[in-house]
């Protein structure tokens, strides 16, 4: 089974890159796709449709730009990773497994124990919830073996 995976929130650490490893390594049938993870760049996404003074509408246009981005591909995706890290709040990360719920894309949840609680909605809809690349891994070998 060939699977499209979509890699959603934190991009302060190198856990894409562990996944994608993994799946190397093991030579697993999974392409990936993911949210533009240059905080720069993805600040800067509705620039184009011209300068605004306050921030907020900055902001509104960006969002809907990246949200193009974002909703064709989660919408393409058979599976998505939800990581949460403890340095940042990850809204759009919630956002995005709110977005899989409703639409019925399965997500996995990957974050530490410390934001169990917080996340308990997000956590309670998900298909799994890893504390670990590894276990990303190992969920990805599970559900494309023949």
């Amino acid at each position: 089974m060939d699977l499209v995976v979509y890699l959603s929130g934190e991009i302060h650490t190198d856990w894409r890159g562990q996944i994608k490893q993994g799946v190397v390594k093991n030579s697993l049938p999974v392409t990936f796709t993911s949210a533009v993870t240059d905080h720069e760049a993805s600040d800067a996404a509705g620039d184009p449709l011209g300068k605004e003074e306050k921030g907020f509408w900055r902001d509104h246009k960006t969002a809907k730009v990246n949200a193009i981005r974002t909703r064709t591909l989660i919408e393409e995706s058979d599976v998505v990773i939800v990581r949460f890290g403890d340095k940042y709040k990850q809204w759009n990360a919630a956002f995005d497994a709110g977005y899989c719920a409703a639409i019925g894309t399965p997500y996995i949840t990957l974050h530490d124990e410390s934001i169990i609680h917080p996340l308990k909605e997000v956590d309670g809809s998900a298909m799994a919830w890893a504390q670990t690349p590894e276990q990303v891994v190992e969920i990805l070998k599970y559900i494309t073996k023949e």
